[in-house]
């Protein structure tokens, strides 16, 4: 959940309720249901018939890949990595078109508050902006790919700084690089002393490679 506010805030992201979004009862439905599928079609012996069907049931329920013409689209337009965005999403919501508000506020697949979206929409030149927006697949994804484009260039194409920023705000990112380099060493993932933040950018690292592996093709790599 990106924060054009958290600049102003050092507190770790939990205290400003980033991690409350929980998939909808849609998805959970779905989950149960192939699950289930896959459960009844193994005991039926028919596995071999329908086996394919039941992998991709499976890689859905834990590597989901949804938009993924919205995505190729938005990595091309913005000189991304669309398995960056996709493990972005896949952290932020897992997919989860119906996923609710955190108690920040942040919204949609890419999880962007009201404020960072503000931002994005005046500094890309948008003419409109309305927060219901930030709900429909297209805007919320082309807005997450723009911050991420800018926060790449804000800290010279590092991703680990750019994902550490999407989560924990670039005021503590730039005070961390500050205690870093007063240290006279680099700045890691390890260095990261929010444990959230530390995790989630572990997560996006360790999810971008899987959906890079996965999906190669669905996401023209």
């Amino acid at each position: 959940m990106p924060a054009r506010s958290a600049p102003f805030d050092a507190r770790e992201p939990s205290a400003r309720g980033r991690s409350d979004v929980r998939p909808g009862r849609s998805a959970q439905a779905r989950r149960r249901l192939f699950l289930a599928l896959a459960v009844l079609v193994i005991g039926a012996g028919g596995f071999s018939l329908v086996g394919p069907m039941v992998h991709h049931a499976v890689r859905d329920i834990g590597l989901p890949l949804h938009h993924a013409d919205i995505i190729r689209q938005q990595a091309r337009d913005k000189h991304l990595d669309p398995a960056l965005i996709a493990a972005v999403i896949d952290t932020e919501s897992k997919f989860n078109d119906d996923a609710g508000s955190s108690s920040a506020g942040a919204i949609g697949l890419m999880q962007l508050e009201p404020g960072t979206a503000r931002f994005i929409a005046t500094r890309s030149g948008a003419t409109r902006f309305s927060t219901a927006d930030l709900a429909t697949p297209q805007v919320n994804i082309a807005y997450g790919s723009f911050y991420l484009r800018y926060l790449l260039d804000r800290y010279g194409g590092s991703t680990v700084l750019a994902v550490a920023a999407y989560n924990g705000g670039e005021a503590n990112v730039d005070r961390w690089l500050v205690q870093a380099s007063r240290r006279g060493h680099d700045f890691g993932v390890e260095e990261i002393p929010f444990p959230e933040t530390r995790a989630y950018v572990s997560k996006v690292l360790r999810l971008r490679g899987d959906y890079r592996a996965t999906y190669s093709s669905a996401l023209r790599l």
